[in-house]
């Protein structure tokens, strides 16, 4: 026989489909629970007593005893060893008062019809985010009439441009900060095709919104590149730079910025610094950068060839330099044992670069760090590379 602890759970079970009923303006209750354990002959004779106290648990916490919760309806049943007997034969909870009280959900059900008329008298087409996300409607803690003020204002001026504190709406500087996640919920489903990126998820990276972005540093390495006047060495936010064409031909990224920072002068040629390792990946959406010959040089090692792969993925003519077995011989007296790599397959790598990639794999010595090449090597090297 079915306990009161049981018919619990399956009605917990009902909560959101109940609340969804109600947006839908759907009838959900009566409803019942018609498995409740069906009796044996058997159980009226050999376990007659526990039958009985089961029985007698049922109706403890029933409307029938109680006044509300959960109706035992029963039915007559015949036993040929034992006759006649009235059995529960249903469980029935007939009204919402009587589930919200059995399930003890009167303040969450209060606070769900609050929330629920505010949005659909002040929001309307929000009812339908409102089905799919009911659950968000019982929480106490959301004020949902600041909420809708962040939605009215997004759905108004969907790429406001703006740092967060910017923004013209009557709420405390933190409020999206601190209701993240519903609120980006509610605007991926009301400005759908105004998210910068689906992958991202913070906030003003997300909306269009100004953020403290990446810097891009980059050297002029030929004095006779005028695009940025005097200055040869500065700092630019990722959009600036994504939004840029740079007049040199030859476009250099190192993995380190001391050695970034003692590149020689090298005809059309501009170097980029982009925070180092795999900060490459603020660069994967230049546009400019596909129509220029781009050079890498990172580590000589397993994480530098990985890092060399992903560039490729954005870049696929990216040329390496000094990454090669040549350059590793002749400072090899200066490598040292380096983080293994797991990536078995960098498809992306040239034939003897990813001979050389394989032999790291097998020797201690893995690691030849930039700053162990000597600056001679890097101008010469450079020198009859791009002359």
């Amino acid at each position: 026989m079915i306990s009161p602890a049981e018919i619990k759970n399956q009605a917990l079970k009902w909560w959101k489909p109940l609340l969804q009923s109600y947006i839908r303006e759907e009838l959900f209750f009566p409803k019942s629970i018609d498995r409740i354990g069906k009796v044996q002959s058997s159980h009226v004779t050999a376990r007659f007593e526990l039958l009985q106290q089961e029985i007698e648990e049922l109706y403890r916490c029933s409307k029938n005893q109680t006044g509300i919760g959960y109706q035992v309806q029963t039915a007559g049943r015949n036993f040929r060893r034992t006759g006649s007997h009235e059995l529960p034969d249903a469980v029935v909870f007939e009204t919402i008062e009587d589930y919200i009280a059995f399930t003890g959900f009167k303040k969450e059900w209060n606070i769900f019809l609050t929330n629920y008329n505010i949005i659909k008298d002040s929001f309307p087409t929000l009812q339908n985010w409102a089905l799919q996300n009911c659950l968000w409607l019982t929480n106490k803690n959301v004020n949902w009439n600041d909420v809708l003020k962040v939605c009215r204002y997004f759905s108004e001026t969907p790429r406001p441009n703006l740092y967060l504190r910017q923004l013209p709406i009557e709420i405390h500087t933190k409020f999206i900060e601190e209701n993240n996640a519903l609120i980006q919920s509610l605007l991926d489903y009301l400005i759908p095709g105004h998210i910068r990126s689906v992958a991202q998820k913070r906030f003003a990276e997300r909306y269009f919104l100004k953020y403290d972005e990446p810097l891009i540093r980059i050297r002029v390495l030929d004095i006779d590149l005028t695009h940025f006047g005097n200055f040869s060495d500065i700092s630019i936010p990722l959009s600036d730079f994504e939004k840029m064409d740079m007049p040199a031909s030859n476009i250099l990224i190192t993995e380190n910025k001391m050695n970034f920072l003692t590149l020689p002068a090298t005809p059309s040629t501009i170097a980029v610094w982009s925070g180092g390792g795999f900060n490459v990946s603020y660069l994967k959406n230049v546009q400019w950068l596909k129509e220029k010959h781009i050079l890498y040089w990172g580590d000589i090692d397993e994480h530098g060839f990985q890092i060399l792969h992903q560039l490729r993925r954005y870049y696929p003519n990216t040329q390496s330099i000094m990454m090669d077995y040549k350059t590793f011989e002749h400072f090899s007296e200066f490598s040292v044992a380096g983080a293994r790599n797991k990536s078995e397959q960098l498809s992306l790598l040239k034939s003897e670069e990813h001979k050389l990639f394989e032999r790291l794999k097998l020797i201690d010595k893995n690691r030849l760090e930039q700053e162990k090449i000597s600056q001679g090597y890097v101008e010469e090297y450079l020198k009859s590379l791009l002359p």
